[in-house]
């Protein structure tokens, strides 16, 4: 009974001594704050606070229950953020990190285990967040069709030449844009989903300008996480929608024609009509009789 006892009262003073280290080691080596994903076109940042004064920290990373890594630019370091776009290298896994709170470089410390903190999952593919792109407008001669022409977002991330991806190369068909607009001097708006970075729009009135903003789709992700950033308004310029804008000079020309001789016409009539009812009455004058002085 005895023996037990002491069993038991050693096991409760190892846990005690452990929890008083750990609360100690947390105090020396405080736990970092507001651990946050951000990306943006696949350059991917884990970021968090507070700036370390007499600590480091250092970043450990891994897909969903696989052994954890470490970079080499993100051990003991007195930044709070580290770059991870290169060692994320499988896109659409999902990863952790924990941040741990350590001595500085060439600091020594008797402890096993250091504070830490875990991130949220994340996936580059599901969750980096696509910037706004550019497009250039084109309308037709016939002022019947607009064409808007997207350049793709160019990414953080190469392939094995060092060639640069662009957001087409890395989700391929499954990448859609969403074309808002509306006429330049209205408030009501339409929506366009295309599935081409060729984005053709038949339904605007000829000569009107329109303004757009366009923005990737990926329809596939969560709701919020679909759409990417809007890109800078642009507006078609306002065509001439005077006679002289609508038909060339020579429909013009021989419309003006037609209007003078139709009213030439008309005049001859007339004059016509007015000569034969003078006649008319000068006949009926002179058939009737003189009267007697």
């Amino acid at each position: 009974m005895e023996s037990n006892r002491q069993m038991k009262f050693r096991m409760l003073e190892l846990l005690l001594v452990l929890f008083f280290m750990k609360e100690c080691a947390s105090e020396i080596y405080p736990k970092a704050q507001n651990v946050t994903w951000f990306s943006i076109n696949f350059k991917s940042m884990l970021t968090w606070s507070p700036k370390p004064t007499n600590y480091s920290y250092t970043v450990e990373f891994s897909k969903l229950g696989q052994d954890r890594e470490r970079t080499p630019h993100c051990i003991r370091t007195m930044d709070t953020e580290c770059d991870l776009t290169l060692e994320l290298k499988n896109l659409q896994d999902y990863y952790t990190a924990d941040i741990l709170s350590e001595p500085m470089r060439g600091v020594s410390s008797d402890l096993v285990e250091f504070p830490h903190v875990s991130s949220k999952k994340f996936s580059p593919y599901h969750d980096t967040d696509i910037g706004g792109p550019e497009f250039n407008i084109e309308v037709s001669s016939d002022k019947r069709k607009t064409t808007l022409h997207v350049t793709d977002v160019p990414t953080a991330l190469f392939d094995v030449d060092k060639n640069r991806l662009n957001i087409r190369d890395v989700f391929g068909d499954k990448l859609q844009y969403k074309v808002i607009y509306r006429k330049a001097k209205s408030t009501g708006k339409k929506e366009k989903i295309s599935k081409s970075s060729v984005i053709e729009l038949t339904d605007l009135d000829r000569g009107v300008s329109y303004c757009f903003n366009v923005q990737a789709f990926l329809p596939f992700r969560a709701l919020d996480k679909q759409l990417g950033q809007l890109s800078q308004v642009q507006c078609s310029p306002e065509e001439d929608t005077s006679i002289f804008g609508e038909y060339s000079v020579g429909v013009i020309a021989g419309a003006i024609l037609i209007i003078i001789l139709a009213i030439t016409a008309i005049i001859i009539v007339i004059v016509m009509c007015c000569r034969r009812r003078r006649r008319a009455e000068n006949t009926e004058k002179e058939g009737l009789p003189l009267n007697g002085v």
